[in-house]
Formats: structure tokens, C-alpha cells, sequence
């Protein structure tokens, strides 16, 4: 239950602070004095969007904080799934920057949008006038009954298995939608994989077939610089053996004359042993020199194939050929066994559609249970408030496709009078009753759904009399189960709170600011007393108001 609120620096309240009670707590006020500021700061902290023209002094900070008893309710799990600490004492804060930016804290814990409205919706149920119309609205009338039917557990488990229903259904319309696409890639995918299969890519080195093809392709040219090259190391009196055996020659009979003399002549006789082996590797290259036309042309055609391969997928290597070769393989898989997975996605399809039916069919009977007690108790509740002709009807009907909530149509029927034909609801109740029949509704969901808070919002709008009596006993009884706040400007409601709270304006060095004030039993009298007569109270209505009281 909401056991404090605290609002700084919010619309024409400066600063206000107030602690609420269990039972039915009643607030009242003369149009204008801002009791919806009081709503939209409450409204604000349980998740609604922010707004900095909301915030009475744009260069300070606005501050919404809400105190909740929520010892009895069995939140803890709710918390866990939530990522939130625990506490019976639970604080919501609401703060907007002068920036604009808006932060929210549970327990102190700074969460976004999200996670606080899906806390908040635990926490007090605010029955806006706008609310009133959604009864006429097709979720809000499933909601109504899958809350008496205790559907929650099996609408859960059908969204989960809907979801996945509408994925697989996803994927099996893109595989047959690719599927004309990828026959028709197919044989061409089939050609490119066999060049490059018929190249025999894993043994292909390209670099020494490079090598090869230069090596046969210049056979001549290479013989004749063999050649050549011997002579010149080899030739009698010119040669370079010849010349290096005379400079030896020449250095050994200087070297005892000192180690450098020594050191040099060694180097010379190195050279010497360098020049004969490359003498005999000349020999050895031109032994093994040959000319093999065939080799060649095998050598070429196969660099030729692969250079034609490179320049018809835009590489440079055989690695990303290699590459190319594995994606295709893959795509000729794919459509080679596109059929089986069409098959086994159409199997899969047919079993969580079977699982769907059967969890929409016991949402559908759990709602046929329920629907004739929701309609018993209903048409009860508003013979106490003033309609005894009223009859009501719910039609349920199963349907072929899937919706969002099972698999059925639902529509809330409603004849106000006798002799007069059911319609929908939108179209056969007034304003004021469809205020007594969401007053019903939501008294007979008071006792199904354990929700901590509800705050009703000038839901007698229409009503008078006797009926508005009637209405405040309702709500007096729904206070039994639950913490009641309703906003009413119906002095017979007033009276029937076990506390009442005032909202009035008043003017301070000419600004006007927004009070709530708690009211004793005097005063209280008095409010009640102006609401039934008006400013100028008088002996008869202060009677009243006390008989009312009383």
C-alpha cells in the first residue's frame, strides 16, 4: 500500500508531503485547485514519461518520492526477476533534471523506464477517466476476464510458444521464398566448384610453378650464361682461377713477414675454394639443363587456368580461391538439401501449432467457466447501483487464426432497459453508467487480484443520489481487500472515507501554489457540508453532512 508521498518543485506545488493510511481514503477539492497535479505527480513516479514543462522552478530540480508497505503482497520473486533489491518498505524516486533529463530509483537503485513501470504496475492500479473508455476496448474486456479466469500462467506460455510459432513461420517463407533463387544459382554454383575442384588447388604451388615456367621458358639463354661464365672463370693466362692462384702464389711469399700478410693470403685462398665450387655447380646446372616442350606447356597452361580463375572471382591467391571453393560447396549443399530442411521446418511448424492449440484451448474453457459468474455478479453489483434492468452478455467465440491472447473473439454485450435489444457496449451505455459498470468490474477484479493500491479518479462522473451511496458502499467494501483512494466531488462518497484529504489553492506574493491537507472531523464536516450547499454553508447543510457522516 502507498503509505507516503512527497512532491518538491512539480506545477503549482512547492513543496508538499503527506502519509496515507489503509482503508478508503477520500479526496476532494473545487475544480481547478489541482487535484490532477496530484495525480500526474503520482502518475510521474510510477513510470510516466517526463516533461520539464512539468516542473514548477526550471532552474531546480523536481522531486517525486513514494513510500509502499509491501509486506503482505508477495513481491520478493517479482524483485528477483526485476534485478531489484528487496525491501518491505520499498522507496520510488522520480527526480527531472533543470536539463530536462529525467532519473527513477527503486530503493536506491537507479533503473530505467522500463523496469519501473513494470514494478509500478504491481504496486497501485490509477483509474483515470480515460480508463472508463477503455472498457469498451477488446484488450481491456480480455483482460477482465482472463484476471477472474487466472489465465496469467497459460497466456504466458502461449505467448512464449506464439513467438516461436512466428519465427519459425518467418524462416520457412525466406527458405521458400530463396528456394526458386538457389535452384536457379544452382548449376552455375555447380560449374564454378568444378573448375576449381579440376584445378587441384590443394597441390598447386604458385610460386614454384613461377619458377619453372622461367626456368623452361629461358633454357637457352641460361645455357649460353653457363657457358660463358665457366670460360671466363676457367680461361688460360685471363681466367679468374688462373689470376687467383697467381695472386696466392704471390702473397704466400710475403706472409711470415707478418699476420696480416698471413690473414690476407688465407682470404685469397678462400675465394679460390669458392670460385671451384662454383665451378662445379656450373657444371652440375648445365648437366641438368634440358629442354622439355611438353613440361613447359603443361607448366603454362596451368598458370594460365589459374590467373583466368583469379581474374573471374577478383582474387589474388590461392588461399582465397580455396575460399570461394568452400563457400560454394556450401551453397550447392544448401540447395542439395533445401527440401529436407523445407520438411523439417514445416514438421516443427506443425508441432508448436499443435502445442498452441492446446493452450488456447484451455485459456477458452477457463474463460467459458468464468464468464457466467463475471455476469452473475456483475448484473448484482449494478442492481445495487441503480440499474436492475441491466442484463449483460459476453459472447465468446473460438476463431481460426491466432491472436495475440489464444484463439478467441470476445465481445461485451450490455441492454440498459427492458424490451430494448443487447449491443455493444460502446454503443448501448451512457457516460454515467459506464462508470458504475467499471466501478463493478473493477470491485468484483478486487477480490481475484491481489493488487496493493487503487486510486479512482472521478469515476461517479454522472451519477447522483442514492447511486452515488450505493457507489461509496461499493468502494468502502473493495477497501476491505485493498487500499481505495477516489477523487469525487459527490458529498455521499466523501463520507463514507476513513480519511479525507483536501487539495486547495492558495495565493502567496501573488503565486499560486497547490496544498493537501488532511482533514479532522470539524473540518471534514465543513467540506462535506460546502460540497452538498456550496460556499455559503448553512444549519441544514451542516446537518446533513454530519447525518451523512455519521
Amino acid at each position: 500500500m502507498l503509505t507516503s508521498l512527497y512532491i518538491k518543485n512539480y506545477a503549482l506545488i512547492d513543496e508538499l508531503s503527506v502519509s496515507f493510511n489503509n482503508g478508503l481514503t477520500i479526496i476532494t477539492g473545487e475544480t481547478g485547485a489541482g487535484k490532477s497535479i496530484l495525480l500526474g505527480g503520482l502518475s510521474l513516479v510510477l513510470g510516466k514519461r517526463a516533461d520539464l514543462s512539468q516542473v514548477k522552478n526550471t532552474a531546480e530540480k523536481c522531486i517525486i518520492e513514494a513510500s509502499f508497505d509491501l509486506g503482505n503482497y508477495n513481491l520478493k520473486a517479482l524483485f528477483a526477476e526485476l534485478d531489484l533489491d528487496y525491501d518491505v518498505q520499498t522507496i520510488i524516486r522520480r527526480e527531472i533534471l533543470p536539463s530536462g533529463k529525467s532519473r527513477a530509483f527503486i530503493n536506491d537503485t537507479p533503473v530505467n523506464l522500463e523496469r519501473l513501470i513494470a514494478l509500478s504496475k504491481y504496486l497501485i492500479d490509477i483509474h483515470s477517466q480515460h480508463q472508463t473508455q477503455q472498457l469498451t476496448q477488446d484488450d481491456y474486456q480480455f483482460k477482465v476476464i482472463d484476471a477472474l479466469a487466472e489465465n496469467q500462467l497459460n497466456l504466458e506460455q502461449f505467448s512464449n510458444k506464439l513467438t516461436a510459432y512466428k519465427s519459425i513461420q518467418k524462416a520457412l517463407e525466406e527458405l521458400k521464398g530463396s528456394r526458386a533463387e538457389l535452384i536457379k544459382e544452382y548449376d552455375y554454383n555447380l560449374f564454378l566448384s568444378k573448375e576449381l575442384t579440376e584445378i587441384n588447388l590443394e597441390k598447386i604451388n604458385l610460386e614454384e610453378l613461377e619458377t619453372q615456367y622461367e626456368a623452361l621458358n629461358n633454357v637457352e639463354i641460361i645455357g649460353e650464361k653457363l657457358s660463358s661464365s665457366k670460360s671466363i672463370l676457367e680461361a688460360e693466362s685471363l681466367g679468374v682461377v688462373d689470376q687467383i692462384n697467381l695472386i696466392r702464389q704471390e702473397l704466400s711469399k710475403i706472409e711470415s713477414f707478418g699476420p696480416s700478410y698471413e690473414t690476407l693470403k688465407e682470404r685469397i685462398v678462400s675465394i679460390g675454394i669458392e670460385i671451384d665450387d662454383i665451378l662445379i655447380e656450373i657444371d652440375n646446372l648445365d648437366e641438368k639443363l634440358a629442354t622439355d616442350p611438353q613440361e613447359l606447356e603443361q607448366i603454362n597452361y596451368k598458370l594460365q587456368v589459374v590467373n583466368n580463375l583469379f581474374q573471374k572471382h577478383s582474387v589474388s591467391s590461392i588461399l582465397e580461391l580455396n575460399a570461394i571453393k568452400t563457400e560454394l560447396k556450401s551453397k550447392i549443399d544448401n540447395t542439395e538439401s533445401l527440401d529436407e530442411v523445407i520438411s523439417l521446418k514445416e514438421q516443427e511448424l506443425v508441432e508448436v501449432e499443435g502445442h498452441l492449440n492446446k493452450i488456447a484451448l484451455k485459456i477458452h474453457k477457463k474463460r467459458e467457466q468464468v464468464i457466467p459468474v463475471f455476469v452473475s455478479k456483475l448484473e448484482l453489483i449494478l442492481n445495487e447501483l441503480g440499474m436492475p434492468n441491466a442484463k449483460f452478455k459476453v459472447n465468446l467465440e473460438s476463431r481460426d487464426a491466432f491472436a495475440a491472447n489464444g484463439k478467441d473473439n470476445l465481445q461485451f454485450l450490455f441492454m440498459a432497459n427492458k424490451g430494448s435489444n443487447f449491443n455493444e457496449l460502446k454503443k448501448s451505455a451512457s457516460g454515467g453508467e459506464l462508470s458504475r459498470i467499471m466501478l463493478a468490474i473493477k470491485s468484483i477484479l478486487a477480490t481475484y487480484i491481489q493488487l496493493p493500491s487503487i486510486m479512482f479518479d472521478e469515476i461517479d462522473t454522472g451519477v447522483s443520489g442514492e447511486i452515488s451511496n450505493k457507489m461509496g458502499e461499493i468502494m468502502k467494501q473493495m477497501s476491505t481487500h485493498m487500499q481505495v483512494f477516489t477523487i469525487t466531488h459527490l458529498p455521499q462518497i466523501a463520507a463514507k472515507g476513513d480519511s479525507h484529504f483536501k487539495v486547495f489553492k492558495t495565493d502567496i506574493k501573488d503565486i499560486t501554489h497547490t496544498q493537501l491537507k488532511k482533514l479532522n472531523e470539524e473540518e471534514r464536516v465543513v467540506e462535506i457540508a460546502q460540497m452538498l450547499g456550496g460556499l455559503s454553508i448553512t444549519d441544514s447543510a451542516l446537518a446533513h453532512a454530519k447525518q451523512l457522516l455519521n
